[in-house]
């Protein structure tokens, strides 16, 4: 059996050492080299060609995101970044997300006792990845997009629900890019630790005109509102009959998560229906395929992110599979068609 390469990259030698420890007992799993900062990384990189680099966000010389760019330009690597759960931390992460990197993981905290929990399948993963490197931004938008998304758009009082995974802070970047400030009410689960989808909700908040805010229990689903699950101990679902509200249930992992995908489409299928527009986008696994055909059969439109355009093509591919996806469109459509499908200019 080939072992996963991967090479640990951070200012901490207790930390690479930790890092290095929890890696030890994985028996396809090997760890290869250490860098202490971004030159001794650049070397050892070259020198051991690792399948998958953990990347510490935070270090001297050359921070983790300025060394990410120059890797993703000049060698493309699968990447998980290292991070400490504080907002400046979570920031650059969720940058580091939407610039390429496939995953990333929360330093231990004081009191600690999971060590990186789950930091051995993140690199499972990331060793699978057929790396691309993502597109700019600008090659995302479909032109007709903002044209069609403000002057001539009206929404319908459908809501939108979507689901992302490993890849997910980009495609969500370019999905929101071009919506209007008066967009349909939206409900995001992506697969991410706690303490980082707050910085989610305000990175895509700062990149698109609708106000989007990480989820509260109880927040009612306006138009103009994008909402963000939050990691942690609960999935975001919405109740109502007339009008919807985010409620956030603190249940077990459901599909291996939480916040589950297939949780909040279930919730959507139920209350809303036909009223509903459920859409799935890059991410490992299969979370989210049940509830989207649970959507598809009560009526509401769905749509898949395709192969060629997503990061990794696994949840989208579950969901056509299982029969979910009504219809497959690349990355760069996919905004445009649920403002189409939302607008009541459309019909």
């Amino acid at each position: 059996m080939r072992k996963h390469r991967v090479l640990v990259v951070d200012d901490s030698a207790s930390m690479r050492h930790l890092i290095s420890s929890v890696l030890l007992d994985t028996a396809d799993i090997e760890v290869v080299g250490h860098a202490a900062d971004a030159l001794e990384a650049r070397e050892a990189i070259k020198q051991l060609n690792p399948d998958v680099v953990t990347l510490d966000v935070e270090m001297p010389k050359m921070n983790g995101i300025d060394f990410l760019e120059k890797l993703m330009r000049l060698r493309p690597t699968p990447v998980i970044m290292v991070s400490n759960f504080t907002s400046t931390g979570g920031e650059l992460t969720v940058k580091a997300l939407e610039m390429g990197a496939v995953d990333c993981i929360g330093k231990p905290q004081p009191g600690d006792r999971t060590l990186f929990a789950g930091l051995a399948d993140k690199i499972r993963i990331a060793a699978e990845v057929r790396f691309r490197p993502p597109a700019s931004r600008h090659e995302h938008l479909d032109p007709g997009r903002a044209a069609a998304g403000h002057s001539a758009y009206k929404p319908d009082g459908r809501i939108v629900a979507i689901g992302s995974s490993a890849g997910g802070v980009e495609a969500l970047s370019a999905v929101l890019d071009g919506f209007p400030a008066n967009c349909p009410p939206i409900v995001i689960t992506q697969h991410m630790p706690e303490m980082f989808t707050k910085s989610l909700a305000a990175r895509l908040d700062r990149l698109c005109h609708a106000t989007v805010t990480e989820a509260v229990d109880g927040a009612p689903l306006e138009i103009g509102q994008v909402y963000v699950a939050p990691g942690g101990p609960a999935h975001l679902t919405i109740t109502g009959t007339s009008s919807f509200r985010c409620r956030l249930v603190p249940t077990g992992l459901v599909s291996g998560h939480r916040p589950s995908v297939d949780v909040l489409f279930q919730s959507v299928a139920k209350v809303a229906g036909n009223s509903a527009i459920g859409v799935i986008l890059s991410g490992m696994g299969r979370d989210g395929a049940d509830g989207l055909l649970t959507m598809r059969k009560a009526g509401a439109r769905t749509i898949g992110q395709d192969a060629d355009s997503s990061f990794i093509y696994g949840m989208p591919r579950t969901a056509y599979e299982a029969g979910g996806v009504e219809r497959q469109l690349p990355l760069k459509k996919i905004g445009a068609e649920i403002l189409t499908l939302t607008n009541q200019k459309s019909g």
